[in-house]
């Protein structure tokens, strides 16, 4: 079936003289994750993470992915006639040199221009300059070998409204506003999803998981325009465009708008995230102020109401989580649960609690050697049954009105061994280290991972990925720019200050392929500590709340400090959670909360 799909691309490739032709894993939008419409890179390629892309050319299919993914992409790649190229390994080609080396001189390279941001298609221009390389990226390809494509979303939009957004559309667009007169801007492009959800306190339906409306803006000093589906919005929505006298125009009306900006305009726009198409196709003579949104670290930094209600919503979370786990552990064993039918569960108990919308991303549920993969889902042909011995991890969380969620538990489901105990408690150290820290005001996340890495490095391992990113507000699950991650991935835009609001993922593991995955994932709110001749000091305000396995800890590892910290949080997840549990979950809650 791969096979064939490749064949029907690389004769519409002859067709239109193409010699190499990229497939992202991105929407119109640089999104993370995208709408059925958009998956492209799935539909030909077969394999189904979030990220990756994929090179065809006449005789050859290279797939290039993260260390998140390398286990699932080997097994939905065999015998496909597709090669993995397993990103940032030793000896491992980028994108952009594999492109270099494979395409002749004079040749011809093709992309759908929409979906390849503005940045990858100049630094492509310019990587192929000296060989002459031609540029195509008029042709979406794709669209001629999928017959069954789906369509674009038609789900209504929604207006978040101010008791829990905790700002304007009025004030954030005249905080906006002010930022490009900083920046001697008359005219912002924007065009991520969660940007323009934020800025109007729009939500929708139109990306799974990722509660945002397919859509653009532009903005100027004294107009603003937004490219979108009208017949997503309802009343409300129209009145509280009409308070900033929004002109409203058709989703692919930008890239025939653009070309109709006035040369002397001075325009601000994230290269990285406006795609090709629409930046060519802005008039060669307006001047372009290259700089991320500046909505980016607006939306990031949460004020106190969004904190309130994020607060809520991981309590709501907690209480769903915590009774899942008494769930599973008082069943297993004695009815068919599987990675499947446990991530079932959870989601019916999330469903419950007031306010859910819908998971915040696929539920990660791996069983034994299964959660050795970081992003492994679960599949009918893969789905373990779960049974009275080994690890279970289980990484989920949740779109309520009032908050995103994201938690992470590994627990025993019987029985383990002393090696996946030593490897546990080495995670929840990690874990416990990092939410005890207290920094002066300006560090950022990559001074901190030493500390959720330490004791997985003194053991000669490491996870192949950060320890921690950013939430949106009901918003993306990924949410740049704070993060924690050792070394800089420009490409991740996680080197932010860490400021005070901020909300950040802490999640250390040990993944061990063909034996065990191991992480333990918490929320931590930045917030000040105190402030004397030193400068401002900050710390972490844990908001996720359930219980972490005790047993599977090995308590002689943890240190005095770390025991403290953990018995100390345990006794906030018993007095937060207890009022919502039954009586027989109560007793279970106060075992799996006592002291160590």
């Amino acid at each position: 079936m791969i096979r064939g799909r490749l064949e029907n691309l690389r004769k519409y490739m002859g067709e239109y003289k193409i010699d190499a032709y990229i497939i992202p894993s991105s929407d119109n939008h640089q999104s993370e994750y995208v709408g059925d419409y958009f998956k492209s890179r799935a539909y030909i390629s077969g394999f189904t993470g979030s990220a990756g892309t994929l090179i065809v050319t006449m005789d050859e299919a290279g797939l290039w992915t993260d260390g998140r993914y390398f286990i699932q992409a080997e097994n939905q790649l065999k015998n496909t006639g597709i090669k993995l190229f397993k990103m940032g390994e030793e000896g491992v080609p980028t994108t952009q040199e594999y492109l270099c080396d494979k395409l002749d001189k004079e040749s011809t390279l093709g992309f759908d221009g929409r979906l390849i941001s503005a940045n990858e298609g100049k630094n492509l221009e310019e990587k192929l300059k000296e060989k002459n390389v031609s540029i195509k990226y008029e042709y979406d390809l794709v669209d001629k070998v999928w017959n069954d494509r789906p369509s674009l979303s038609k789900e209504k939009a929604f207006l978040l409204k101010v008791k829990y957004s905790g700002e304007t559309f009025s004030s954030k667009l005249k905080r906006l506003r002010e930022k490009m007169k900083e920046k001697n801007a008359t005219t912002h492009i924007i065009a991520t999803l969660d940007d323009i959800a934020w800025l109007f306190n729009i939500r929708g339906r139109d990306v799974k998981y990722t509660p945002v409306v397919l859509s653009y803006a532009i903005i100027t000093l004294d107009e603003v325009y937004l490219f979108i589906d009208e017949n997503k919005l309802n009343e409300e929505i129209i009145n509280e465009l009409k308070t900033e006298n929004v002109i409203i125009k058709k989703y692919d009306d930008i890239y025939e708008f653009v070309k109709t900006i006035n040369k002397n305009e001075k325009v601000l726009l994230d290269d990285g995230k406006v795609s090709y198409s629409i930046y060519n196709n802005l008039p060669n003579e307006v001047q372009k102020i290259e700089k991320h949104n500046p909505t980016m670290n607006f939306k990031a930094v949460k004020n106190n109401i969004e904190l309130e209600n994020l607060r809520n919503s991981h309590l709501k979370d907690g209480v769903a989580f915590t009774k899942f786990m008494y769930w599973l552990k008082n069943n297993v064993g004695k009815i068919d649960i599987s990675e499947i039918s446990a991530s079932e569960k959870l989601e019916e108990l999330r469903r419950e609690q007031e306010g859910f919308i819908e998971p915040s991303f696929a539920t990660i549920a791996g069983y034994r050697e299964h959660a050795a993969m970081m992003h492994y889902s679960a599949t009918a042909e893969s789905d373990y049954k779960l049974e009275q011995s080994d690890l279970f991890l289980i990484d989920s969380g949740g779109q309520y009105f009032d908050g995103t969620t994201d938690i992470t538990r590994t627990m025993a489901l019987g029985e383990i061994n002393g090696e996946l105990k030593k490897h546990f408690t080495a995670v929840l150290r990690g874990m416990i280290n990092l939410s005890m820290a207290k920094f002066l005001y300006g560090t950022k996340g990559y001074n901190l991972d030493i500390l959720a890495r330490r004791p997985m490095w003194n053991m000669g391992l490491d996870y192949k990925c950060g320890t921690g990113h950013g939430v949106g507000f009901l918003g993306t699950i990924h949410e740049s720019p704070n993060g924690f991650r050792w070394k800089i991935a420009p490409q991740r835009l996680e080197t932010a200050t860490l400021e005070e609001g901020m909300v950040t993922t802490n999640e250390p593991g040990i993944y061990i392929e063909g034996s065990h995955g191991i992480r333990i994932e918490n929320e931590l709110i930045t917030k000040k500590a105190e402030k004397n001749e030193y400068g401002q000091f900050m710390e972490f305000e844990v908001v996720t709340f359930a219980p972490i396995d005790l047993d599977v800890i090995e308590v002689d590892e943890l240190n005095k400090d770390e025991r403290d910290y953990l018995n100390n949080y345990h006794k906030l997840v018993y007095e937060k959670i207890s009022p919502y549990l039954t009586e027989e979950e109560r007793v279970w809650l106060k075992k799996y909360t006592r002291e160590i």
